[in-house]
């Protein structure tokens, strides 16, 4: 079975809305696979959407009629078929390529500091 038909992409979800809830709601348009909430990995707290995966393919259609712009959790979703994430260059901070650090001065030793 082909899973990448069957992903749906779920936003503008409640910082509230968890993994169980997500499951909850979806299994009520058919047999859910899975239902997680993409969470910040440093804080932990939701990123506001998430995906669910339905067993069959004929329950995709079934839960975007359900759900896109429905309330959930006291906010409207949205929600359609997932598209595969794109390849984005990586990301530099600072411009350069070694995380923002352009060198030439102690990185403890700015002139902020203050002279005692």
């Amino acid at each position: 079975m082909d899973t990448n038909n069957n992903k749906l992409y779920v936003g503008n979800l409640s910082w509230n809305t968890t993994d169980d809830v997500l499951l909850e709601a979806f299994s009520k348009a058919g047999e859910v696979e899975s239902a997680q909430v993409i969470k910040d990995n440093m804080s932990g707290r939701s990123k506001g959407f998430g995906f669910v995966t339905m067993k069959n393919n004929s329950d995709v259609q079934s839960a975007i009629d359900m759900w896109n712009g429905k309330d959930l959790d006291g906010r409207e979703i949205v929600v359609n078929i997932s598209k595969p994430r794109e390849d984005r260059p990586r990301r530099t901070f600072g411009g350069n390529s070694n995380g923002g650090y352009r060198g030439g001065q102690d990185r403890n030793r700015g002139s902020f500091r203050r002279s005692y």
